[in-house]
Parts: C-alpha cells; structure tokens; sequence
C-alpha cells in the first residue's frame, strides 16, 4: 500500500508538471506574438522563476547544499539552450505544431534512461517511442509546403529551433534523475539551475542588446511564464524522485495537448487533418509509456 501511494504520488505531480507545462508553452506564444525577443524574455522569466524555487526550498526546508546539486548547472545550461530555441522557434511557428514537438523531449528522456540508468525497456514502450516518431512526422507534415507562408506558419528555420530545444530538455530531464539519485534534493538542483539560466540569459542580452532593457509586456508574458514554469518544474523533479524517469516524464510532457488546445481556442490556430491525428499520437504515445 506504500508503495502504491508512492507511485500515485509521482503520477499526481507529473500530471501538476503537464498542466503547468502546456500553460508557460502558451505564454511563451503570446510572448512571441506580442513582439519580445526570445533572449529577453528567457532573461526576465528567470527573475520570477529563480524566487519561485528558492521560496519552495525554503518552505520545504530541502534547500541544502550538496555536490550533487551541481548536476543543476549542468542542466541549466540545457534548460537554456531549450528554452531559447523554443522561444525563438515560435516567432515563425505554431504553438499548436512547436509545442507538441517541443513536449515531445521525454523520447530522448525515456532512450536515456534505459540505456544509462537500466531502467526496462517494455513492448509498451518501444510502441510508445514508436508513436512519439509519428506525432512528429504528423506534425511537421501538416506545416505548409515551400513557397507558402503565411503569417504564423511553421518554417524549416523554426522546426529546426525547436528540435535543438527538444533534444536539450530531454537531456536536462535525464541530469535531474542522475543528480536525484546522487543525493540532491529537488530544490537545490532547481536552485542551481535557475542560478545558470539566469546568468547565461542576462549575459545573452548584454551582448545582444549592449544593455539591460525590459521591453513592455515582459512582466505580464514572461514573469509569469517564470512563475508557472516553476511550478512545472517543481513537480517534474519531485516526481523523478519517486518514479522511473521513463515513465514520470512522459506524463509530465503530455503538457503540450493543454497548449495546443489553448492555441486553438483562444489564438484560433488551424486544426488540420494531420495536425489532429499528430496530437491523437502523441496522446497514445503516453498512454504505452505511461504504462510501460
């Protein structure tokens, strides 16, 4: 029965990290529509996110230093190479396409995880890798062809953006899991986290910028996007660190179905034929996995 709690615990804060998730993927669309570039909103995201962490470590009192919570800042570096690939992709992107790609990350989680942690490898989650490779093909397929280009639609410029930053989340996911099993505890591996991001973000809008400037809008887009990517963040962790990452961070990722819908209800983001059957994949993609 313990251990059974145990399990629901990480399936209840991975389904909190989906939510959460597919939220900040829709506020980073609204950011880019509204006109921030993506280092600069990276740079005042970390200002409200880095509290946030601090603040729960405080609280949860599991804010302690240790060797392992180094981990975070090698994850930080992966954080911010995603996320601003992310952010950038969107310029020229759908948010209903990039952020199922996006989500898509815990693929290369869960091959991770298998190879270096010896985590199983079930039928269910060959399957489940399986459809994660159709959902992309899906989705990408449903992007226009050359020569066409209207406003919003994705590009090869704006894929290939947001594959780097799919691959560099799923990397971040796995350094979690290994710092977790090293002994860090959530907080302090976020905490080191948010300190790396926060640096090589503000250190991006120097260079580019030659100066620190909020343009308007940034405290309503990317402050709170900080606020609810921690809150993201914080239940991912805590979920790796009461279940297997191959299957904590599939649920986790499923975040970009909220998006999506969010997308198209409320930006009224085209809903194809492909893109539907891509979202309709990827849904099953979590479903083997989850139960894998």
């Amino acid at each position: 029965m313990v251990k059974c709690d145990f399990v629901n615990a990480a399936i209840a804060l991975a389904l909190s990290a989906m939510v959460c998730g597919g939220i900040g993927d829709f506020l980073y669309k609204q950011g880019a529509r509204a006109g921030l570039p993506a280092h600069r909103f990276l740079m005042v995201q970390t200002w409200t996110f880095g509290p946030m962490v601090v603040l729960y470590g405080l609280a949860s009192r599991s804010l302690v230093f240790d060797p392992a919570a180094l981990w975070g800042c090698a994850a930080g570096v992966f954080v911010f190479t995603g996320f601003y690939n992310f952010a950038w992709s969107l310029k020229a992107g759908l948010v209903s396409i990039n952020a199922p790609i996006f989500r898509l990350s815990f693929v290369v989680t869960v091959l991770l995880a298998v190879a270096f942690l010896g985590e199983p490898l079930t039928l269910r989650k060959l399957v489940g890798i399986a459809c994660a490779l159709v959902a992309v093909w899906l989705l990408m397929a449903a992007a226009p062809g050359p020569g066409v280009r209207p406003e919003g639609s994705a590009s090869v410029a704006s894929l290939t953006r947001v594959g780097v930053a799919t691959v560099a989340i799923g990397v971040a996911n796995f350094i979690y899991k290994i710092g977790l099993g090293g002994g860090a505890t959530s907080s302090s591996l976020l905490t080191a986290q948010a300190c790396v991001v926060g640096g090589l973000a503000l250190i991006l809008v120097r260079i580019t910028d030659g100066g620190v400037r909020v343009p308007a809008g940034a405290w309503r887009h990317a402050g709170t996007a900080g606020v609810i990517l921690a809150l993201a963040f914080i239940g991912l962790v805590e979920a790796l660190a009461r279940g297997q990452a191959s299957v904590v961070v599939p649920i986790a990722q499923m975040g970009f179905v909220v998006t999506a819908i969010l997308g198209i209800l409320l930006m009224r983001e085209p809903l194809s034929g492909r893109t539907a059957l891509g979202l309709a994949a990827a849904a099953g993609t979590i479903l083997f996995l989850a139960a894998g």
